[in-house]
């Protein structure tokens, strides 16, 4: 039995209920995602996706009178800055946050210091310089270096920005939508990082209302809709027409083909 089999789960969450603008965005979630393993959280629009991500981040807070249970890797006293070392959160958000000036290596070395650029008061040490140069090599980004942001495609700094999530070793990286807004060459470039990621031992939480960015190594699919779990299982269970037209609410014809889905 692996040693994430007796550690605690990367991700507890149990009654959580969160309104966002008068309206319930989260109706009594409970999801438990066990250390170690590689997960996809899909649904459409308003299904939740993103109010349970800016929940992880404590941008929004469940209702306490239902008593809600918010464990990261067993701790419920986390904040996203102490955090880093253990989960990575990329989103696209974090890719405009980017000062257009700041280049490659110093949106990656940002990690360290919780910015998106390096600024005059932050110390780099050897030892951050050489992993944040480690990091741009895993992403396939040491041409990103110097160039500033500005001058990267989506895709490059969609590179950086995962790169400066995973400066601090984290044990899971979690990605709200990871292909919006590249084209297919830098969607399939990014999915080979991912896998190269996944295959060093970082587990992957992929959010997404895209088929194709669940990479093959992605075992488990949790099903949102209306702020609730709708179902949760294997892939090969729940990534069928059947299944995803109840989601989605219209007809959806789904294909697999080489460990990936597509849908249409």
């Amino acid at each position: 039995m692996s040693d994430a089999a007796h550690e605690p789960p990367l991700l507890d969450f149990r009654n959580i209920t969160v309104y966002r603008g008068g309206n319930v965005a989260l109706n009594g979630l409970s999801l438990t995602i066990p250390a170690g393993q590689h997960a996809a959280i899909i649904g459409p629009n308003g299904s939740g996706k993103s109010t349970l991500i800016r929940t992880v981040m404590r941008y929004n807070h469940p209702v306490k009178r239902y008593k809600p249970v918010m464990n990261l890797f067993g701790r419920s006293d986390w904040c996203v800055r102490n955090m880093r070392g253990l989960l990575g959160i990329v989103s696209n958000d974090m890719v405009r946050a980017c000062s257009r000036a700041a280049t490659g290596r110093s949106v990656v070395l940002s990690g360290f210091f919780s910015s998106f650029e390096l600024w005059p008061q932050h110390r780099v040490s050897p030892e951050m310089e050489a992993r944040g140069e480690e990091v741009l090599r895993l992403m396939g980004a040491e041409r990103l270096r110097d160039k500033p942001v500005d001058e990267m495609s989506s895709g490059e700094a969609k590179r950086v920005v995962i790169g400066r999530a995973l400066v601090n070793r984290p044990r899971a990286l979690l990605l709200d939508e990871p292909s919006n807004s590249l084209d297919l060459r830098s969607m399939a470039e990014l999915r080979k990082t991912l896998r190269k990621v996944a295959a060093a031992g970082t587990a992957l939480i992929i959010v997404t209302h895209h088929l194709p960015d669940i990479l093959p190594e992605v075992s488990r699919v949790v099903l949102l809709k209306d702020g609730r779990v709708f179902a949760d299982g294997t892939k090969e269970k729940l990534l069928n027409s059947a299944v995803l037209s109840t989601l989605f609410g219209q007809p959806v014809h789904v294909v697999e083909q080489a460990g990936y889905y597509t849908c249409w």
